[in-house]
């Protein structure tokens, strides 16, 4: 009940701010987070915008524009195409237009460049030029990323067409390049707008059996945004073949190689490109360097303006997946404890619900709750945080000495009684333990909520991935390991609280 108290308020509040605010999504990837921000800042003038960046992969993207989460983000025509609408081959622009309708979608606006999937090796690798090449070189490591692996125009197709015997392992494309060049791999997915393709001197294979689609880079838009927001979509609509190629290497290159944040690469690029023929004014950008950018250090990305926000975020998730968790829990356990035949069958959910991989939760719930953000994030970590606390419940309860359920019966007390007066607290310390053991599990488990736009010090962790940005990840790892161990602080001391009030009590 309190999960649905919570969706319904959570639902209600989402719905009241998505009618006068334009949310613009985009995936885990540079190229994403920078188009996202190109969009935002193209539409901030004419309405009130918010960007929800790094909302994982395709699915879950997917998932929160049907849910009306999101109005619009960047996409790419052959993903459309054969990803999203599984067709099994290149469908013409006005089928896509027509399936995608009845969905309330819409494609629109190509941005002017085509960012295709290829395979590239080192430079120093010898021979390979070709994708038909491969078959010849069975022992070579694939290290893909877990989309491409997964998707219906990736691996599979890929290995089919061109007979390939290797079997890849799953890398975050993040790390890949630093991954191959360290020679832990020998082959890795890329997209041919990658900034680090030059930085590295990568051998890009010739598709030579034309495999791969067209990637164009296009807007997929619910249809009823252009209606809500006139001014902002004709302002949008003025990007429409505006972003080249190179335009778009040289953004990514500012970004992963330069250091510079998502936002100010866009706005340099808009700036760069003069406002747009209806005289809307872009946003200012700022004098441009004498010297290029310095990276910032560990220091000032730890302690950025973003710290705060994302620990209240993060301590939020964290406090009432808890709270929830043992409101639901703690009955479950006393439950088991007392009707052995449901014992397993309780124990036994909890604990398959545990093995649940966590975007595959995710990618489930937005669909069916209808939202992506808190209420999602708080769902998935109610679920990871009750078998701890549902198991100690019941063993803490199955401890208690029959001497004293025994003497609690003679005195004549009722079952509630007993529970409440004698068998729960007994109980509590081993209780307090899976509490512990669920809220430590949590701060680090909440890290996926930034995957549905929900903050926390996820957001540090995945924009780090996107950029193999070291620092940026120990920015987002290391509060998450201090919050981690003041609560672990925090419950000791709440035990040993717990434990002198006990000793009080056998002394009177």
């Amino acid at each position: 009940m309190l999960v649905i108290f919570l969706a319904l308020w959570f639902g209600g509040a989402a719905c009241a701010a998505s009618g006068d605010t334009l949310h613009v999504g985009s995936k885990r990837f540079t190229e994403s987070y920078i188009l996202g921000e190109v969009l935002a800042q193209t539409a901030s003038p004419h309405a009130k915008v918010e960007h929800l960046q790094g909302l994982g992969n395709t699915a879950i993207v997917l998932a929160a524009l049907q849910a009306g989460r999101i109005d619009v983000y960047p996409e790419y025509l052959g993903t459309i195409d054969l990803e999203i609408l599984k067709h099994r081959q290149a469908a013409p622009l006005e089928q896509i237009r027509r399936e995608l309708a009845p969905m309330g979608l819409g494609v629109a606006v190509p941005l002017g460049f085509n960012n295709t999937y290829a395979l590239a090796m080192r430079g120093d690798q010898d021979g390979l030029k070709t994708l038909s090449e491969l078959v010849t070189q069975p022992r070579l490591r694939f290290g893909l990323s877990h989309e491409f692996i997964g998707r219906a125009d990736g691996w599979p197709g890929l290995a089919k067409r061109y007979g390939l015997p290797q079997r890849p392992e799953g890398l975050d494309h993040g790390i890949a390049y630093e991954a191959l060049m360290q020679r832990q791999v020998d082959v890795i997915d890329i997209y041919s707008t990658d900034a680090k393709i030059r930085q590295y001197g990568l051998r890009v294979l010739e598709d030579d059996r034309a495999y791969f689609p067209r990637y164009d880079a296009v807007l997929l838009y619910r249809l009823d945004a252009v209606e809500r927001f006139p001014a902002a979509w004709k302002a949008i609509t003025q990007l429409e073949g505006r972003i080249s190629a190179a335009d778009m290497i040289a953004m990514n290159a500012a970004a992963e190689i330069d250091g510079q944040n998502f936002a100010n690469v866009a706005r340099d690029w808009l700036a760069a490109h003069k406002p747009l023929a209806s005289g809307a004014a872009l946003p200012a950008a700022g004098a441009a360097p004498a010297a290029a950018p310095v990276r910032d250090g560990l220091w000032a990305k730890l302690f950025d303006k973003n710290l705060w926000p994302q620990t209240r975020q993060h301590l939020t998730l964290v406090l009432v997946a808890v709270l929830l968790a043992c409101a639901i829990g703690v009955p479950l356990g006393v439950l088991a404890a007392a009707l052995p035949r449901l014992r397993q069958v309780v124990l036994g959910l909890t604990g398959v619900l545990q093995t649940v991989p966590s975007l595959a939760l995710l990618a489930l719930l937005i669909p069916l709750l209808g939202m992506i953000g808190t209420v999602p994030a708080l769902v998935a970590l109610l679920v990871y945080a009750l078998l701890p606390i549902v198991r100690n419940t019941c063993t803490g309860l199955l401890q208690v000495p029959s001497g004293l359920r025994l003497a609690a019966l003679a005195l004549g007390l009722r079952p509630w009684q007993r529970l409440v007066h004698v068998e729960l607290p007994l109980a509590l310390p081993v209780i307090l333990a899976g509490v512990k053991t669920a809220a430590v599990m949590s701060v680090g488990t909440a890290t996926i909520a930034a995957f549905i736009g929900a903050g926390g010090y996820g957001e540090r962790i995945t924009i780090g991935l996107a950029l193999n940005d070291n620092d940026m990840l120990l920015a987002g790892a290391i509060p998450a390991a201090v919050l981690a161990l003041l609560t672990q602080a925090a419950f000791e001391l709440l035990e040993r609280l717990a434990g002198r009030g006990r000793a009080a009590s056998q002394r009177v």
